[in-house]
């Protein structure tokens, strides 16, 4: 019985190692373009929840749920990009009060 479920356990966290491994960008990606593709795709989660919020609005939506979900994909993704950009200009103002 132990076995099984230390067997269980190797397979779970083989499956987690292998998502964390394709999530990761190749490592010849310039950061710019990573940081390009993903402000595309904030871009299009925020164009996608307008057009669902005019859907809602004007009662042609068939599923509230899937309007939910792109308002909040949206949501999250311009938090994220809010918050990386206050990082990067705090490293910015961070690097500029370094004496020489």
């Amino acid at each position: 019985m132990v076995e099984n479920i230390s067997l269980l356990t190797g397979l779970s966290n083989n499956i987690t190692n292998q998502k964390s491994i394709q999530s990761v960008p190749n490592a010849s990606t310039p950061f710019s373009d990573v940081l390009n593709n993903a402000l595309k795709q904030v871009d299009e989660d925020l164009k996608t929840a307008s057009v669902l919020s005019n859907k809602v609005a004007t009662g042609n939506v068939t599923d509230l749920h899937q309007v939910m979900i792109g308002l909040e994909k949206a949501n999250l993704g311009l938090q994220l990009t809010v918050q990386v950009r206050n990082k990067a200009v705090e490293a910015y103002q961070e690097i500029m009060r370094i004496q020489v």
